[in-house]
């Protein structure tokens, strides 16, 4: 969190043992930004320095069964949001019930850099009988879940309260922390801004590679930040920093498509699905 109540991320903090902590970075600054705290509070006793570990997801309904056949069935044991040590293919890797899809899932860190090929062939061969695909992140589930993009949806420039993770944010906390004035601040004048969930309408849309422009009742009114074609849904959703005055449930708005031009859309409640993210924690 910055002085101003930016965000700098929301990445996965692993607790590894009493003093050790795994920050996964994502594609930010953070690395550079706890830096900066080491070198800001000088009586910290705190050492930072980058893992050398190579991470994969397994992800989809299917994972519980392949991680089992990989490294045996008290992984099925494993709590969302809890950790484990394993080896797969001799090479010895940390599981996390984690993951950027809202499906059930593990993200796998192997401690041996040299050993990715045989990890990942071993995953793979085990993974045969239930069709497992090798690909990248999953935009659909994440914007189907409302999981954000740090640098899209949200940026140093962006608060929590503007994009409902005011529930993280600690107002009894006894203990002062970075941001924590520019916060109680946000919070009593209330954020002018929110992001919401839109539906667009019309035929299937890609993902969008540049904020679009959302206009509502004539005036500018944001921009879309995040959208997909949802095919579990049927629909184009996504999301969009708008006017806090103009993003209520069903206010109609008018999306600019580059190369597609514009379409009409609407705000609609989010996550898309499953509110209770109960799919990842099965």
């Amino acid at each position: 969190m910055f002085s101003d109540g930016g965000i700098v991320n929301d990445p996965v903090l692993t607790r590894m043992d009493e003093n050790t902590f795994w920050f996964a970075l994502a594609s930010s600054d953070a690395l550079l930004f706890a830096r900066g705290l080491k070198n800001a509070y000088p009586e910290l006793d705190v050492t930072i320095k980058e893992a050398d570990v190579a991470p994969l997801q397994v992800q989809g309904p299917k994972s519980k069964q392949l991680m089992a056949k990989l490294v045996g069935d008290d992984i099925l044991d494993l709590k969302y949001y809890f950790w484990t040590e394993a080896k797969i293919a001799g090479a010895a890797v940390v599981i996390t019930r984690t993951g950027w899809t809202s499906e059930v899932g593990y993200e796998v860190y192997l401690t041996d850099t040299s050993k990715g090929t045989e990890v990942y062939e071993a995953l793979m061969e085990a993974g045969r009988e239930f069709n497992v695909k090798p690909t990248g992140p999953s935009d659909i589930r994440r914007i189907e879940g409302a999981i954000f993009n740090w640098g899209a949806d949200m940026t140093l420039e962006t608060n929590p309260y503007e994009v409902g993770l005011d529930y993280l944010v600690d107002e009894a906390k006894r203990t002062d922390y970075i941001g924590r004035e520019a916060l109680r601040q946000i919070r009593a004048r209330a954020p002018e801004r929110k992001l919401a969930g839109i539906e667009i309408e019309g035929d299937r849309i890609e993902m969008n590679a540049v904020p679009w422009a959302a206009v509502a009742g004539g005036s500018g009114a944001g921009r879309v930040t995040s959208a997909i074609y949802s095919p579990r849904l049927k629909k184009n959703i996504g999301y969009a920093m708008l006017s806090a005055s103009q993003s209520a449930l069903q206010t109609r708005l008018t999306v600019t498509i580059p190369g597609a031009g514009d379409r009409k859309a609407k705000v609609v409640p989010r996550p898309f699905i499953d509110p209770k993210k109960d799919i990842p924690k099965s």
